[in-house]
């Protein structure tokens, strides 16, 4: 269950620059004029994690496999993209499959990049993102009412989901995101969002693109994206797109330098992995073996059952019971062998929550 995150944002904010940094591939165009972006980009990159690198350096196996995310980066939105303008419309779609939205905010002076409103206003930027965002959604929604309402008419047993759809239907246009509204994800209308998956439901970090000087001390314009941001509990990154291109044509070891120059201890996309992790509840668990060092992704919380099913959904129907040693104690012992001769390797069964940086083994049979 790879983490998947959407970009949105307005035209020439740096979305197209950020999502080149972040998956290191130059493949989404640039240019100062909006509407860039034609086509959505996208890309399926690592999660940096240095555990997989030490577990990868003992065990010597045939090949490292790392958890992923991926990034889907689509046209900038502007005022009226609900209702056609622009082209950032068209691939709402793409954003909607995505489990989390980053939200990319220009927090940048620059007279040789023009703004879509002609003034870098981050408030008035994130509002009118925010608001085509709630539109989209009442608008797929109202798409989908006739059909309810032919559904409600033909039983009884339609009624609540038709009566779901029009709560939610006049929250949002009352100008609220789907996710203000109580009771979202419980019993019939539960039923209507899983099905709908609205854009407005989803997690976002805001992203505050800065230029250069920008990474020191935060500017009128990002305190303003972190004031707006702590009205609703969500995170904020702080990033300049244009250093974090840079770094992408730079080795491990000459980005941690640049990195240091600049007084930053992590790039752009060790931040926005790390906060996406942490807001959609996700950890890593290892396997390692001469063959493979593997990272899977889960949420916080599953028991070894369901962590093994991504692996194989065999591997939870015939689960028996799971191998499991923890990073701590593999990185003490320096291999499975020497963990097991010293009584660290724990058998644990089915009610077993996986932890992050469990290493596993699952014994299973069907």
């Amino acid at each position: 269950m790879p983490l998947s995150i959407g970009i949105v944002g307005l035209p020439n904010v740096g979305k197209s620059t950020l999502f080149n940094a972040l998956t290191r591939a130059q493949n989404a165009q640039c240019a100062n004029y909006p509407f860039c972006t034609i086509e959505p980009n996208k890309a399926i990159v690592p999660v940096p994690d240095d555990r997989l690198n030490v577990l990868a350096r003992m065990v010597a196996p045939q090949k490292v496999v790392a958890a992923t995310v991926e990034f889907t980066d689509i046209a900038g939105l502007v005022k009226g993209a609900s209702t056609g303008e622009g082209l950032g419309n068209k691939f709402l779609a793409n954003i909607r499959e995505t489990q989390a939205i980053l939200h990319v905010v220009r927090c940048f002076e620059d007279d040789d990049v023009v703004h879509v409103h002609g003034k870098v206003n981050p408030v008035t930027d994130m509002e009118v993102i925010e608001t085509e965002l709630i539109l989209a959604d009442a608008q797929a929604l109202e798409n989908r009412m006739d059909r309810l309402r032919k559904q409600a008419k033909a039983g009884k047993e339609h009624q609540a989901r038709l009566t779901a759809a029009e709560t939610l239907l006049a929250h949002l246009v009352a100008g609220n995101p789907a996710a203000s509204l109580p009771g979202l994800a419980e019993g019939t209308m539960g039923e209507l969002y899983a099905e709908m998956s609205p854009l407005t439901a989803k997690p976002v970090i805001y992203c505050a693109n800065v230029d250069e000087d920008g990474l020191g001390q935060d500017s009128p314009l990002v305190a303003a994206v972190r004031g707006h941001a702590a009205k609703t509990g969500s995170p904020v990154v702080k990033v300049s797109a244009r250093m974090e291109e840079e770094l992408a044509a730079l080795s491990d070891e000459e980005r941690d330098e640049f990195l240091k120059s600049y007084g930053v201890s992590s790039s752009g996309l060790d931040q926005v992995i790390r906060t996406g992790y942490a807001m959609l509840g996700l950890i890593s668990y290892f396997t390692a073996g001469p063959k493979e060092v593997r990272a899977w992704t889960i949420e916080q919380g599953w028991k070894a059952p369901k962590a093994a099913s991504v692996i194989h959904t065999d591997f939870e129907r015939g689960f028996i019971r799971a191998e499991v040693i923890s990073y701590a104690d593999y990185v003490s012992h320096a291999s499975e062998a020497a963990c097991r001769a010293a009584g660290v390797l724990r058998q644990e069964g089915k009610e077993y929550q996986v932890r992050d940086g469990d290493v596993m083994h699952f014994l299973f049979n069907v």
